[in-house]
C-alpha cells in the first residue's frame, strides 16, 4: 500500500468503518442515484409529457435505472470530470453510458443541489442515528456502573477541594445526565430533517412549471413524492438553491454538545486517576511512557479530550458558513462542508467509541477512595461529634471553640509537616467532650455522610435512565474496537 499520501487520523485511528461508509463516495454516489431514480419516477408518475403528447419517462428507462443503481461506473466520471470539471454532471453522464435508454430523462429538471443537498441530508440523518445508538450505549454502560457503586461512599469536591461526600454511582449520574441532554438534542435534531427536495436554481421550482406546462398543482406535489420515496416526512416549504446552511450548523453544535460532556467526563477520570482512585483501562502490554517505564498514563481519556477539542472548534464552521451565505446561493460554503461536516461526526463517533471502552474497563480502588475518604472525613464530622457531646452535657459553644481549635492545628500537622490527621484523637483525648477514640471513630462511618446518594442513583436509574433503555434494547450491545 502506497505511503506516499496524507490519511486522515481520523479514518485511520479514531472513526468506526460504520461511519466511515456513511460518509464514503459509495453512500454518496449510490444515495445521488437513488435521487435520481425517485426524480424519475415522481415525473413519470405526476404525467411529464413529451412535446407530442406523449409519456416522457417510461417504466423500461425507470427499470434501467434502477438496474444499475448501485454498479457505478467510478473511471467514466473521472475521466468526465477532468475534461468538463463538474462532479455532478460527470455522474449524469456516467449513469448514462450505463443506462443509455434514460439517459435522457436523467437529472431532468434538475439543479446540481437536487443530488446534492438531498445526499448530505440524508447522510448527516444516517450518521445521527449512529451517534445516537452509540449515545444510548454509553449511557447503558454508565448505568451499569452507576448501580454497581451506588453504595461506595467517597470524597466530592467542589473547587477540586474535599466538600461534603457522595458515591461513586452518584458521580456516574452527573455524567449520565449530561449525556441525557445530548440525547435529547440528538433525538430533536434527527425529528427535525427535511430534504431540500426539488426547487431548482434559485428555489422557484421555474425548470418543472416549464416541463409541466404551468400546471402549479402538479408542480406542488413534486417535493412530497420524492420525501416520501427517499423515506422523509417533509422536504422545506421554502430554499434557495441549497437548504439552509443553518441546517448544518444546528448539527454540529449538536455534535459540540456530546464532545463537551464526554470532555467533562475525560477530566474527571484523568483527576481520579491522578488520585489513584479510579483507573481507565490498561491493556497487558501497553506502553505509558516512552521514557519513564512504571507510568500508567490516561492515554483514552486524554484522546477523546483532545478529539472532543477538535469537535468544539469545529462547529465553528458552519456557523461561519451560514453567516456569510448571499442571496439564493454561493460556492464559498462547498469546500468548508466537505471538510467540517464528515469530519466532526467521525470525531465524535471515536469520542463515544473511546468512552464506551473507557467506562466499560474502569478499574475501582476502593481501599484507596477508603483511605483518602477517611483522612478527610475527621473535618467534615466535627459537626456531628459537637452534637453528640452536647447530647452528652457539653457546652456548644465551647466545644465549637475547641473543634476550630483542634482542626487548625491537625490542619497543620497534615500540611505543615506531612504526618496522619490526629483531629480524632485530640478530640478524645479532652474530657469535656465525654467521647472515647472508638466511639468518635464509629461516628467516622462513611455511609453516614453520603446524604441520599445512593437512593438519588437508584431513583435516577430506576426512574429515568431505564425507560430508555427498555425503549432502545435492539441497539444495545455495542461493543468499542478502538486503537490503544
Amino acid at each position: 500500500m502506497s505511503k506516499d499520501k496524507y490519511e486522515s487520523p481520523l479514518c485511520e485511528r479514531y472513526a468506526s468503518k460504520e461511519m466511515q461508509y456513511i460518509f464514503s463516495p459509495d453512500m454518496k454516489f449510490k444515495t445521488w442515484r437513488k435521487l435520481w431514480i425517485a426524480l424519475a419516477e415522481t415525473e413519470k408518475e405526476l404525467g411529464l409529457k413529451d412535446e407530442n403528447g406523449n409519456p416522457r419517462i417510461t417504466d423500461e428507462q425507470i427499470e434501467e435505472l434502477k438496474a444499475h443503481a448501485d454498479d457505478i461506473n467510478y473511471d467514466v466520471a473521472r475521466e468526465r470530470e477532468k475534461l468538463v470539471r463538474h462532479d455532478v454532471m460527470s455522474h449524469v453522464y456516467a449513469y448514462g453510458v450505463q443506462c443509455p435508454k434514460a439517459a435522457g430523462i436523467i437529472h431532468l429538471g434538475a439543479t446540481s443541489c437536487y443530488v446534492g443537498d438531498n445526499t448530505d441530508v440524508i447522510v448527516m440523518t444516517e450518521a445521527l442515528k449512529l451517534v445516537r445508538k452509540k449515545l444510548i450505549n454509553v449511557i447503558n454502560e454508565l448505568a451499569k456502573f452507576a448501580d454497581q457503586y451506588k453504595d461506595l461512599p467517597t470524597l466530592a469536591f467542589t473547587h477540586f477541594q474535599p466538600a461534603q461526600p457522595t458515591t461513586v454511582g452518584k458521580r456516574a449520574t452527573l455524567w449520565m445526565q449530561e449525556l441525557l441532554l445530548d440525547l435529547s438534542d440528538i433525538e430533536y435534531m434527527i425529528s427535525q430533517q427535511k430534504l431540500l427536495g426539488s426547487k431548482g436554481t434559485t428555489g422557484t421550482q421555474a425548470s418543472f412549471l416549464e416541463l409541466f406546462g404551468g400546471d402549479h398543482e402538479t408542480v406542488r406535489k413534486i417535493d412530497g413524492k420524492i420525501a416520501e420515496k427517499m423515506g422523509f416526512a417533509e422536504c422545506y416549504p421554502v430554499s434557495g438553491q441549497t437548504y439552509s446552511r443553518k441546517v448544518d450548523s444546528r448539527v454540529l453544535n449538536v455534535l459540540s454538545g456530546i464532545a463537551q460532556s464526554a470532555h467533562k467526563f475525560s477530566n474527571d477520570i484523568r483527576l481520579l486517576q491522578h488520585l489513584k482512585q479510579i483507573e481507565e483501562p490498561f491493556e497487558k502490554n501497553q506502553i505509558g511512557s516512552s521514557a519513564m517505564a512504571y507510568k500508567r498514563n490516561p492515554m483514552r481519556s486524554e484522546r477523546i479530550a483532545s478529539l472532543a477539542n477538535y469537535v468544539m472548534c469545529d462547529a465553528l464552521n458552519p456557523a461561519i458558513t451560514a453567516a456569510t451565505q448571499w442571496f439564493e446561493r454561493t460556492l464559498d460554503d462547498s469546500a468548508n462542508k466537505r471538510i467540517s461536516v464528515p469530519e466532526a461526526f467521525l470525531a465524535v463517533d471515536g469520542i463515544l467509541d473511546l468512552y464506551l471502552n473507557v467506562v466499560d474497563g474502569l478499574v475501582v480502588y476502593d481501599k484507596v477512595i477508603y483511605q483518602c475518604f477517611m483522612k478527610e472525613i475527621p473535618f467534615m464530622a466535627t459537626e456531628n461529634i459537637m452534637m453528640d457531646a452536647v447530647k452528652r452535657g457539653g457546652n456548644r459553644q465551647e466545644l465549637h471553640e475547641k473543634i476550630r481549635e483542634y482542626s487548625m492545628l491537625a490542619g497543620e500537622q497534615v500540611k505543615k509537616y506531612g504526618r496522619e490527621n490526629d483531629l480524632v484523637d485530640r478530640i478524645a483525648a479532652d474530657p469535656d467532650f465525654g467521647m472515647t477514640k472508638e466511639e468518635i471513630v464509629s461516628i467516622l462511618e462513611p455511609k453516614n455522610f453520603v446524604g441520599r446518594a445512593p437512593e438519588q442513583t437508584r431513583e435516577f436509574l430506576a426512574e429515568v435512565i431505564q425507560p430508555i433503555l427498555d425503549e432502545n434494547k435492539d441497539i444495545l450491545g455495542v461493543t468499542a474496537e478502538i486503537n490503544v
